[in-house]
């Protein structure tokens, strides 16, 4: 007799959040978003300053960076590839925090598949963070009767690992 899997155990992807930090507003911003929505096909949105902090001048409410996020599972699996391909399929293990989401870095944009290098755009690096649940997650997330997800529903680590393994082929480098 064939094993059932049960659909509410298996992870997805809820959304993938793309971050460029420029650390001023201007052109070098403007850029930035163009970036972002050349990579990810998504509108990006500007992030602004929290805090004041007179040695990186930056002041609070002030623009800094730019972030676009991806909900549409087939722009995230072809990006989610790229971007993969790009860190030449090796994540280290700390990069996945204790909710089994993964956090990465890219240093040049231009290291995309079909993406050439702009001497008026320059140099962006990115950060990447993808997030992961079960279904049934939106619990704790819905408006009218949000409650807490049980500890054995929630993802692990460990499982976030094989899952990533197990759909993008990538490493995880132990340490």
């Amino acid at each position: 007799m064939s094993e059932m899997k049960n659909p509410m155990l298996e992870p997805r992807v809820i959304k993938v959040t793309v971050n460029i930090g420029v650390g001023e507003g201007g052109d070098r911003l403007s850029l930035a978003q163009r970036v972002l929505e050349l990579l990810t096909g998504v509108k990006s949105v500007r992030t602004l300053g929290r805090q004041q902090n007179r040695d990186l001048k930056v002041r609070l409410g002030a623009p800094i960076g730019c972030k676009a996020t991806m909900r549409k599972s087939e722009d995230i699996k072809k990006f989610l590839k790229d971007a993969f391909w790009v860190r030449e399929n090796v994540i280290p293990a700390w990069n996945f925090d204790a909710q089994g989401n993964l956090s990465f870095g890219l240093r040049d944009y231009t290291e995309f598949p079909d993406q050439k290098y702009d001497p008026d755009i320059g140099i962006y690096g990115m950060d990447i963070n993808v997030v992961l649940e079960r279904p049934g997650h939106r619990v704790s997330r819905r408006r009218r009767c949000s409650s807490k997800v049980p500890i054995s529903h929630r993802l692990t680590p460990a499982e976030s690992m094989t899952w990533f393994k197990d759909n993008y082929g990538i490493t995880i480098m132990e340490e």
